[in-house]
């Protein structure tokens, strides 16, 4: 079937993660930063994904805020910089306004005009995903904003990807999803879409049962992958 909606991971697929703390690292106060930023951005992102999947398994939901805190102070401590509460409010303050990715803006008006459904399916809480569609100036090419909150549970569950048809009305083969992780798009190819990882830092493929039918290096071509 044709593709009909695009739905999209908004934590590192539309919103640059590492911003936070390359933001921070060239603010007065936090010289401590200037050197390890990226070393702390990436042990921040994974230890948030990592304790959404152990509560996923565990059946331990919460609000992603509190992952996202959790892996901050992981990161800190790993980065030795855990005696710096100023910087940690500072480096959360910056999270609520993440920027989107420069080709976002443009490629999202591109399927708007185009008559696709356009989406984000996060496990980000809605007032933290408002924050950053808001922050990113985006909201108004955006059909919706799905967020697992409403099933409590986090990514890969299936009842996460179910809100998708749910919400729109339409066949899992008329999604293309996009997504930045890797086992997201694994994930969402086994529950039925038609998806596209956008692998910005060349990584490796997952080791998993299913794989993304598109692998990107950015978000430019998503609207000719849509049949645009």
């Amino acid at each position: 079937m044709a593709i009909t909606t695009c739905v999209f991971d908004a934590y590192g697929t539309l919103f640059d993660v590492a911003a936070a703390a390359r933001q921070a690292a060239a603010e007065p106060g936090f010289e401590a930063l200037a050197n390890t930023w990226p070393e702390l951005a990436g042990h921040w992102r994974l230890k948030q994904l990592q304790y959404t999947w152990l509560r996923a398994v565990a059946d331990a939901h919460c609000d992603f805020w509190d992952v996202t805190q959790d892996g901050l102070d992981w990161a800190l401590e790993a980065s030795g910089l855990q005696g710096h509460p100023a910087l940690r409010q500072r480096l959360l303050d910056l999270y609520w306004e993440l920027q989107a990715y420069p080709e976002v803006p443009e490629m999202l008006k591109t399927l708007n005009s185009g008559g696709m459904r356009t989406a984000i399916l996060s496990n980000g809480s809605p007032p933290m995903l408002n924050g950053a569609v808001q922050s990113a100036g985006i909201g108004d090419v955006l059909d919706g904003v799905l967020s697992v909150e409403s099933v409590g549970v986090f990514k890969p569950h299936v009842h996460v990807y179910d809100l998708v048809p749910s919400r729109f009305g339409c066949a899992r083969d008329e999604v293309l999803f996009v997504s930045s992780n890797g086992w997201d798009a694994a994930g969402a190819s086994g529950y039925g879409f038609v998806t596209a990882w956008v692998n910005r830092a060349g990584e490796p493929m997952d080791r998993l049962p299913w794989k993304p039918a598109h692998v990107l290096s950015d978000l430019t071509t998503i609207p000719q992958l849509a049949g645009l």
